[in-house]
Formats: structure tokens, sequence, C-alpha cells
């Protein structure tokens, strides 16, 4: 049976009604349908005439039935019939109403980065399931990714869909699409699940900057890169990309599944946080080092990739053509007299020609009659509401109609912004379908341009509330993060997607919101040198402040501190330290009647300088002792003053005694 346009209108397996073709593939054709059993729409996979008696085609189609059968998740296509009839196989499945992630990336290129990670993460939710299950998908690229009106992510084809690991190659060829093989794949080797991660690091790439990191013009050309290049980071193809969606994107192309995320899980997780504005993990940031240093990286990939069993094989050449055995010419034959005379036949050819010129001249004015009678022939205008817009343009010219595109007053198409009908696809036509109108009739077409834009305003600085006014003015939306900062609580210190901007209305612009400084308690450093405290503080972030203050302690030793011990103040607030100068004045002891020798010692103690002179004295008890002191004692003076000593000399005779004086230096280190 043709699985050709002969289906449309007929009743497919008693059951479903063709409406349309969605799409054809290299095994098998896609079909709008009214399945009339149970009154709804659905999508039927009809397997290629071709490919119907090939067991190895109708094992992949049977296998794709049967994997996606067993799997019920939002993000993945629902299989609700599967069977043979009409000399093939089918399945019928959700029908979707929209566009997949590649058409997207070909309308509008590189995406925003928030919408790039929701696509990646709906699709890993889709791997978790399936992964959960044994199921390795080995098919993963923005093809197999539907988007309907609603926003829903839809992961379709498990046709070449695995239980557990498995070789990756079928008849001698690697199965899957060269631009999104793993390095496992591309050699032919035994894939897992970290092998469908790798196909989404790829995606994530292309959703980031419209392209792959990979191309070459032959798919074993391509593999060798997978298995010997070393990945450009996607922001040297997009400069305003984050850091962190490097090394989430480089994490994911390692050449070593063991340095790849270990489950669809982790890499989920990862991108969740970085969406909330968090750093990645260090385990990603090592493996993103390692893969920009090229680790894993296999120089002998031509090698390798001869040496996989069924590795990528070149189609075979043709056969030589077969060129038949040279043939001499014919001799002919030879007279012996010249033959006979013949009538002239130039007349002869002379009339055929007039007759033939004659013919001709009918049968191009008789054409140009037929051309004129055409042209003006009435046609309806076919529907084209609802559809893409190169469809509804091919479908206009071949019913003879005329559609033009350009610029400006030029073109009778107009994009019209649109919340609710995809890019691309007509929204309104003008002449209406089903009018009558002449050949050649120009048809206005109003499609639909996506959703609104916005550019994204400057909300750094702005209060909170200010920021997500502004923002909502715009038609974007505001997802707020607290922050530690030196700039004022409920400033906004940082936003992405930057200033400027242009990204759909209702968009998410990701801000930082200060927080204040970090708090800290202040430690306690009095009694300690001040390049001790200083230091002590300075490590742990606070600005430091000094007063110097006469003290009766030490100099540079701290005698106070604010704010003081233990308090809570934020970092990088100033902390005062009061210094010590060393005593103002000392009190002087008394040392009256001690001898000389311990008055002279116990001043020294103290720094004072000490001078001694003899007094005479009647009373031999006062014989060496200190019997007056200058200044006297207990009065206050500056460290280091001279103390003098009046030392009793007892004389009972005439004998006269001459003063001595004995002055003693000390010195004082203030």
């Amino acid at each position: 049976m043709a699985t050709s346009d002969t289906l449309i209108n007929t009743l497919f397996d008693g059951r479903y009604r063709i409406v349309r073709r969605l799409g054809r593939g290299g095994m098998a054709d896609v079909y709008l349908a009214e399945d009339e059993e149970l009154g709804r729409r659905v999508a039927i996979k009809i397997l290629n005439e071709r490919h119907a008696a090939d067991e190895q085609f109708v094992e992949r189609f049977r296998r794709e039935a049967t994997n996606a059968a067993g799997l019920s998740h939002p993000n993945i296509v629902s299989i609700y019939d599967r069977g043979e009839a009409e000399g093939t196989y089918y399945i019928a499945m959700e029908y979707l109403e929209g566009s997949t992630l590649k058409d997207i990336l070909a309308q509008r290129g590189p995406l925003p980065v928030g919408d790039a990670i929701d696509f990646t993460r709906h699709i890993l939710d889709a791997l978790k399931v399936a992964h959960r299950k044994g199921i390795v998908h080995r098919d993963i690229k923005p093809h197999n990714v539907m988007c309907d009106a609603d926003g829903r992510v839809k992961v379709t084809d498990f046709g070449i869909a695995r239980a557990g690991a498995s070789q990756m190659t079928e008849a001698g060829s690697i199965i899957g699409t060269a631009q999104y093989l793993s390095p496992e794949q591309a050699r032919g080797g035994v894939v897992d699940a970290r092998s469908d991660l790798y196909s989404v690091g790829i995606v994530l790439y292309e959703l980031l900057t419209g392209t792959v990191p990979f191309t070459g013009d032959t798919s074993v050309e391509i593999a060798m890169k997978h298995l010997s290049t070393t990945p450009e980071p996607p922001s040297a193809r997009r400069p305003d990309l984050p850091q962190a969606l490097d090394q989430i994107v480089l994490r994911a192309l390692a050449k070593d599944p063991d340095e790849r995320y270990q489950t669809a899980e982790e890499m989920d997780a990862e991108l969740a946080r970085v969406a909330e504005g968090f750093p990645v993990s260090p385990e990603t940031a090592d493996a993103a080092t390692q893969v920009l240093a090229g680790a894993g990286a296999i120089d002998t990939a031509a090698t390798a990739i001869a040496r996989a069993p069924t590795a990528i094989t070149p189609r075979p050449a043709a056969p030589p053509a077969v060129i038949p055995p040279y043939r001499p010419p014919s001799r002919g034959y030879y007279y012996e007299e010249p033959p006979p005379r013949r009538r002239a036949v130039w007349p002869w050819i002379v009339v055929a020609l007039l007759l033939l010129a004659a013919g001709a001249a009918v049968f191009l004015a008789w054409g140009k009659i037929q051309d004129q009678l055409n042209s003006n022939k009435a046609v309806a205008v076919p529907n084209v509401v609802g559809i893409k817009e190169i469809l509804a343009v091919r479908k206009l010219r071949e019913a003879g109609l005329t559609v033009t595109s350009g610029t400006g007053g030029n073109s009778s198409i107009r994009r019209v912004p649109s919340a609710t009908v995809p890019v691309a696809i007509v929204i309104e036509q003008d002449p209406q379908a089903g009018d009558k109108v002449p050949k050649g009739k120009l048809v206005n077409l109003q499609v639909s341009a996506g959703a609104p834009e916005a550019v994204v305003p400057d909300v750094r600085g702005k209060t909170l509330t200010d920021a997500i006014e502004t923002l909502a003015g715009r038609g974007l939306r505001a997802s707020a993060m607290d922050v530690p900062s030196t700039k004022p609580p409920q400033t906004i210190v940082a936003q992405d997607p930057a200033p400027g901007t242009k990204v759909p209305t209702k968009t998410t612009v990701h801000i930082n919101v200060s927080k204040g400084p970090e708090q800290a308690a202040v430690p306690n450093v009095v009694g300690q040198t001040y390049d001790a405290a200083a230091q002590q503080l300075q490590s742990q972030g606070f600005a430091i402040a000094r007063t110097d203050q006469a003290s009766n302690e030490q100099a540079g030793v701290v005698i106070a501190q604010n704010p003081v011990a233990n308090s809570v103040s934020s970092k990088g607030a100033k902390v005062t330290l009061y210094v010590s100068k060393g005593p103002t004045a000392v009190q002087i002891p008394d040392v009256t009647g001690e001898d000389e020798a311990t008055a002279t010692a116990q001043l020294q103690g103290k720094d004072f300088v000490v001078q001694s002179r003899d007094r005479i004295t009647s009373d031999s008890t006062e014989e060496g002792l200190v019997v007056e002191q200058r200044p006297g004692a207990l009065s206050k003076v500056k460290p280091g003053s001279t103390v003098t000593l009046f030392i009793g000399r007892f004389q009972g005779t005439s004998s006269s005694t001459t003063a001595s004086t004995t002055t003693s230096t000390t010195t004082t280190v203030p």
C-alpha cells in the first residue's frame, strides 16, 4: 500500500479518517487523522511502503511504539494505538498543534537565556522518566522536540531508543543525527543514559547560540570532531552569556561519560541553581576546565572511527558504467559504375518547411488565445489561515494567485505581534477562503511575528518596588533574589537579561536585591598591641580607625574599642581602636627614713633619676638615712624626672664634711 496523498479523506484501518499530511520522514509519513471511534484528532505515523517489507525498519517501528507507549509523562508524546493494516504498520499518537524546536530556532535564532534553560529542563524531565524505565532515547535533537501553542514541550520519536546500554550501530551504520551524537555513538561504542545528556548539551548549545558546536561536510567529519575537537564555549559565539551556562554546557560535552552529568536529575538541578542566580557546583566548574583543556579528546579520531565495527560508512560508490566494446564504422558498398541519376528533392523540402512554419504560427496563436482565456478564468482562493507562511505562499501560488514578499509597501505579507498564535503562522487572509477571483490576484496575508517584544529597562539602583513596576510597564515579569551587598537594602544591584536587550513580553527578568552588608560579630582586641588587633579585625572584613590616648598602660596597647567586643556589625564597617600613648604623670614614692641604697633602688625602679646630697645631722640615728626628698613624697611628676635625696651625716666633732653629690641617671622609654 503506498503511503501517499491518496490516503487523504480515506478511512484507515476502519477507524482513522485521514485529513492531511503533517510531515514526511525517511522511515514513515505522519498524517493528521480523526479517530472516529473516540471522536478526537490524532497524529498517525505510517511506515513507508518501501520499508514495510524490511524487517529491520519494521522492528525499529515496533520498538518506537513499545518504548513510547510505556512512558507516561507531560513532556513525552502519548501513544494511543498501534497496529498493522493495509499492508503496512502504523502508530496513532497524541496530536500537537505547534512547531518543532528546530522550527523555532530557524524562525527566531538564539533564544533568551531563560527560555533556553526552560526548554532544556523540559527535555530533561522527559529523560528522567525514560532513563528510570531503562530506556535510552539515542536521538535527542531539536527536530524531536515539539512545542505547542500553549507552550507545552514534548519529546517524540523513540524510533531508535533501546532499553539499557547497547551498541549504537545498526546494519553497518550509526543510528542518530551526526551533529548531536555522543563520542561513544560516533565510534560505534556502547551507550547509556549519559549519551542522551551529551545530546542535551548540544541542544542547549544550539538554543543559546543558534549553531551546533561541531559541523562538517560529511557525517564522518562531524563524528571525528565529536571525538577529537575541544568545543568552543557558547559565550565565544554569544558574549552576553553567563559563565555558569558555559560551564554547564562544557561538562555535558565531556568526551569521557564519567566526566559528564551522571543523571538527568543532576543536570536539571544544576540548571535550576543557575536560573536562580547561584553559581555552578565545584564538580561542574572542574569538569568544564578539563574539557577546555582537551581532556578525553582522541588525537587519532579517524583511526578510532575506522576501528569501530559498525562506524559511519560512506555511501557505496556506484558500479562502473559498462562500456560497450569498440565497433568500427560500417564499410558500405562501392560501385564499379556511377549510380543512376535521381530526381531532385529540394523542392519538396521547401514545401515541407513552409507547411511547418504555417503550422507553428497557428499553434502559437492558439496558445496565446488559450493563455488569455485561462488568465481571465476565476479561481477559488484556498484557505491558508492557521498554516505556516511558507506553506501558505506555496499553496496560493499553486492555485495561480500572487503573493509578494519584500519590504514596506512592496510586500503583501504583513507580520503582526501575537501572544496567542505561534510565530510564522497565518492569522488572516484577504481575499477570504472560497472567494472566486481572477488568476494572478494579489493575496494579502497577516502572519504572526510571535509574542510582542519589549526592550529590557535598566532597573539597577532602583528599589525593588520601583523595579517591579518599571518591568511590569514593559510587559515583563520580575524574579527577585536577595544577595548581600554594600548597597542600601531593597536596592537592585544586578539584572539578567541586560538593559537594552529585546525579549518577548512576559519574559522573566531576574534581579538581585541588596539585603545590606553581611553581618558579623566584632572580636575583642582590648589588651592587644595595635598591630595585632588591626590584623585580626581586617582579616574578618572590618575597617580600622586609630585614636591615641594618654594612659597608664604601656604605649601601643589597645585600651578600648568601638563597637565593643561581641557586638554585631556589618562587614566593612569601621572599628575604632583607642591606643595608649603611655603614662603622662607618675607619683613619687615616700623613701624618707630609708637607707641611701634602698631609696635609690626604689626610685630608679620607677624610672626616676636620683641625686644624693649629704646633710649634717646631730642625731646619730639619722646617719646614712634619707632625711628629706625633693620633690616631696607622693608628688606627681613626669616619668623620668629627677628626685634629690638628702642623706643624714652625723657630726659629733668640729671636723667638717664636704658634701658629695651622687647622680644616678636612667633612660625611660615612653
